[in-house]
């Protein structure tokens, strides 16, 4: 150490460093000189498909999720629900007669149903042919049931994640370019009040440049083992215990993207590195409350309690991503930006900006918060909530809901390209793989596939929609 010299030997470590972090583990936003898989289609980041003036739309899955959406859907003027797909024939014919008394009947006269085995959802887009498919299924289907929507002619609108793993995330974007159409992951949360100002601020610049948020989805879920043989709880159960890192990320993560245009022309994703805690909480709650040879029992609760990532961005900012429905605590998502100007943060609701924001506050030392918050969302309010709330109102979560599903009806009886395109949802759905592998490799780092090809760099930044 004495013969190398102190600058020297930083020199020479920082460099080793730097070349063991710059091997990619896989195709990544910036390895430009890697030929990726072609798909065959064309590029589908500001994509725009024909105008449909009656959307043709058939549902796969429709328990509490997938029910919601139905009736919310079949209420829009130029909608036409035409098949109902379900394993169990209760959920098929409950939601049958959920259109028939909430709808004029007349708008879906020739509604098909399918219930009973695991491809019932299959022979469906082959006899119906639907527009448009909506699946809330389990997480494991949602990449063949998207996959074959759209070689079926459909676009497709899937639950979150978009898929579990990277594989089929690629899968689903081939697909999608190659039949031209959409397949948008229903990040929800991007369409919340507080969300949908934030962006509105952020394309205002009232933070400045982007420097750092954070992002999470902490919701305490334990409840849900009580749903043994149906239900969500039946599934997620054996997924939370065998499952790796994060796997629910994008409803912190989506807001947060977009906010910062991630995969939209100024920056995108690069790298993450992960780490979980001990894996006890469901153990504990599994011994506490089912018998000693209950299958909850007989399962071995591998993945941490909590994860937390942390994803650096080609334009090095930084994101902290983290996972935890198991610990006994309040719900939160985070939602935080900081900005060079100030920071938008969430859980609770609250704005701190330097030099003092519209006269509620003197600087960035004190919060902008409660009872004062009314009068930024009287001057920030995106013009899309402005314009929709009413009509999303008793949707679900705060009515963000509503405006998810008439968004997506509005952009495909318009023509318009939609609000999440499918590169955004298989980034945002790429953390659960990558942050796996980190967890695995103690924290090694893990690039982000480039699920565009480099063509982020050309796609708009989402605007402000009036």
């Amino acid at each position: 150490m004495k013969n190398i010299g102190r600058r020297n030997f930083l020199k020479k470590t920082s460099l080793s460093a730097a070349a063991f972090a710059a091997t990619p583990l896989i195709p990544s936003c910036e390895d430009t000189n890697i030929t990726l898989p072609r798909s065959g289609g064309k590029y589908m980041g500001d994509f725009t498909a024909p105008k449909l003036d009656k959307v043709r739309i058939a549902f796969i899955g429709v328990g509490h999720r997938g029910g919601r959406h139905l009736s919310y859907l079949a209420n829009i003027p130029g909608t036409e629900v035409v098949a109902i797909s379900d394993l169990y024939e209760d959920k098929v014919k409950k939601s049958l007669k959920t259109v028939h008394q909430l709808t004029d009947y007349n708008q879906h006269n020739n509604i098909e149903t399918y219930w009973g085995s695991e491809i019932r959802w299959k022979i469906m887009l082959q006899e119906v042919k639907p527009d448009a498919v909506f699946i809330s299924t389990d997480w494991k289907n949602h990449a063949p049931m998207a996959i074959e929507s759209m070689k079926n002619g459909a676009h497709v609108f899937v639950e979150v994640p978009l898929a579990t793993s990277i594989k089929d995330l690629w899968d689903i974007v081939n697909t999608s370019e190659k039949m031209q159409k959409h397949c948008m992951m229903m990040e929800n949360v991007n369409y919340g009040r507080t969300e949908l100002m934030y962006l509105n601020m952020c394309r205002n610049g009232i933070i400045g440049d982007f420097l750092h948020a954070e992002a999470a989805y902490i919701h305490e879920l334990r409840w849900q083992m009580n749903e043994i043989d149906r239900g969500t709880g039946s599934w997620r159960t054996p997924q939370y215990a065998s499952g790796k890192g994060n796997l629910y990320p994008t409803h912190g993560l989506g807001p947060v993207a977009q906010y910062m245009s991630l995969a939209r022309t100024d920056d995108n994703f690069k790298s993450l590195v992960s780490y979980s805690t001990p894996a006890l909480g469901r153990a504990i709650h599994a011994r506490k409350n089912f018998s000693d040879d209950h299958k909850w029992n007989q399962l071995d609760y591998k993945n941490g309690d909590m994860n937390t990532s942390i994803i650096k961005t080609v334009m090095g900012r930084t994101i902290m991503v983290q996972w935890d429905e198991t610990s006994p605590r309040p719900y939160s998502r985070l939602n935080l930006i900081q900005g060079t100007k100030g920071v938008l943060a969430g859980f609770p609701t609250r704005i701190a900006i330097e030099g003092g924001l519209d006269g509620l506050s003197e600087d960035h030392h004190e919060w902008i918060e409660g009872n004062q918050l009314e009068k930024v969302y009287q001057k920030y309010d995106h013009p899309l909530y402005k314009r929709l709330n009413k009509k999303s109102e008793g949707s679900g979560h705060g009515g963000m809901d509503g405006i998810m599903r008439y968004r997506i009806i509005e952009c495909l009886q318009k023509g318009l390209s939609l609000d999440q395109n499918v590169y955004e949802g298989a980034f945002w759905s790429a953390v659960t793989e990558l942050s796996g592998k980190s967890v695995d490799l103690d924290g090694t780092p893990q690039q982000f596939p480039d699920f565009t090809r480099g063509n982020w760099k050309s796609t708009k930044p989402l605007g402000i929609i009036n």
